[in-house]
């Protein structure tokens, strides 16, 4: 009898969600024990959203409705840098193992760091809420080193390295094969996959290579002067970023001086993030008599993220158009010499952004889920004049079906929520890798966006953010519909 059960036990399958879910779990753990700091971040940042739910009941339920609440305290995203076309290529594998796939595409150089990069995420709604936990991944541009002797040092350092344990490979093209791991076997994945971020204090190249790599950008160096791509940071999303800020002083947290994205808003759009300041950690360089002698390192911190609604293009649009006017306005890269000023001239600026959900609904500039409210009375009143079957046939493109649409809104038989936005802002994320890398020499690189060349890597094309967005909310519009056509 327990033969049989141990045989049934093997053959469970274990889905992607919840591998992805204990794999972020398993993450945060070790992160935590390498970096004790982050713990007392994530205690911070559930302090805040606590008071925030308990003090402010409108946005309890608007999470509720969205269902998002339940992964409020979830780990949501960290970070890695990768230093060859393989190395992602092999990452995408081993992410599509957890169902998370390459979202966007982010050239950093411009911004001053030589990567380009994709969020790693599940792209459905409902897998989101299961587990929203993501990973920004950015691929070093080898081709924006200058110097062409360090060229070939940092080819050489990158190609005497294998990141991914024999074992993890093993499970990949086994899901691979099979579509599926069972039980065990997911288990075991979580555990190898563990292996390839985990924080490396050995390194396997000389000081001396490691400084003219850190003389080029400390990215460089934090890419090529390891043994893989050690988890650089994770990050825990609040409901409240400025009092998470706040609150990070007096708890001995040292906070950045500058919260990147938009400016404090009653209805928040897009991203902002802010972190504590990397840590300087004492490693071990390898010399070429195989001996080790003492450094350092700046590299590895805690972020927080504060998420609000999903952009159209006309949005994103115009919060681009308005980000770079405050910057060029400020006319230097925001820091903490110069903070007040700049946010002062943010919230200047971004008074041009609407700021309640129903103008950025009726502008189009943000996307939102339509749903049936349910104690409605128009759910249960059959002589509507308003013809729920061509509705949804023609709403997309049928301006007078648009205004019944917003008849319903108004009657308060349907009701907007926003579509949360899940992904990430290369100026936002340059300014948070700038700020703990204390890297200053490049304000940028000259160099084309290399998309192709990316997705090459990738082996893949990397998903289009907005499409997905659009796919969400039209896919609201039908269940909304379709709920309130079943009801009359």
């Amino acid at each position: 009898m327990n033969n049989n059960k141990n045989v049934m036990e093997s053959n469970k399958l274990k889905g992607s969600n919840a591998i992805r879910h204990e794999f972020s779990m398993a993450m945060s753990a070790m992160y935590q024990s390498e970096v004790p700091l982050y713990g007392d971040l994530l205690d911070l940042v559930a302090e805040v959203n606590t008071e925030v739910l308990s003090q402010h009941p409108e946005i309890k339920e608007q999470l509720e409705h969205t269902g998002e609440i339940d992964r409020i305290s979830m780990e949501r995203h960290g970070a890695i840098r990768l230093g060859t076309a393989a190395e992602l290529h092999m990452m995408r594998r081993l992410f599509a193992v957890m169902g998370m796939y390459p979202v966007g595409y982010y050239d950093l150089a411009p911004a001053g760091v030589p990567v380009h990069s994709t969020a790693f995420r599940a792209i459905d709604s409902q897998d989101l809420n299961q587990s929203p936990f993501r990973v920004f991944t950015s691929l070093l541009r080898l081709d924006l080193i200058g110097d062409e002797i360090l060229k070939k040092e940092a080819i050489d350092a990158l190609a005497n390295r294998q990141i991914f344990t024999a074992n993890v490979i093993s499970l990949i093209e086994s899901f691979e094969e099979q579509g599926s791991l069972t039980l065990e076997e997911g288990n075991q994945f979580v555990k190898e996959a563990l292996e390839t971020f985990r924080w490396h204090d050995k390194t396997p190249v000389s000081k001396k290579l490691y400084q003219r790599l850190l003389e080029q950008h400390g990215l460089i160096a934090d890419v090529i002067g390891f043994k893989g791509p050690h988890i650089n940071h994770l990050t825990p999303r609040t409901l409240d970023i400025d009092t998470v800020q706040q609150g990070m002083l007096a708890k001995g947290i040292p906070p950045k001086a500058i919260i990147e994205g938009p400016p404090k808003r009653n209805c928040p759009i897009l991203l902002r993030q802010t972190s504590f300041k990397a840590l300087e950690e004492t490693v071990s360089f390898k010399n070429p008599e195989g001996d080790y002698e003492k450094g350092h390192h700046t590299a590895r911190f805690g972020e927080i993220e504060q998420r609000g609604v999903a952009l159209t293009p006309k949005g994103r649009s115009l919060y681009d158009q308005l980000l770079n006017q405050a910057r060029e306005q400020l006319g230097v890269t925001p820091n903490e010499n110069n903070a007040v000023e700049y946010y002062q001239i943010l919230e200047s600026v971004f008074e041009a952004f609407p700021d309640d959900y129903r103008t950025l609904h009726d502008e189009g500039l943000a996307y939102f889920y339509y749903q049936a409210v349910n104690d409605s009375p128009y759910l249960s009143n059959a002589d509507s004049e308003l013809n729920l079957n061509s509705l949804e046939e023609s709403y997309l493109d049928d301006s007078i079906s648009k205004q019944t649409m917003t008849q319903l809104i108004e009657q308060g038989i349907v009701r907007l929520e926003p579509i949360v936005y899940e992904d990430f802002l290369p100026v936002s994320a340059a300014g948070i890798f700038q700020s703990n890398l204390h890297d200053d020499k490049q304000s940028s690189y000259e160099g084309n966006s290399n998309q192709n060349e990316f997705e090459k890597a990738l082996g893949v094309h990397v998903y289009d953010e907005l499409a997905l967005y659009a796919d969400q909310q039209a896919k609201s519009i039908h269940e909304c519909l379709c709920r309130l056509k079943s009801s009359i």
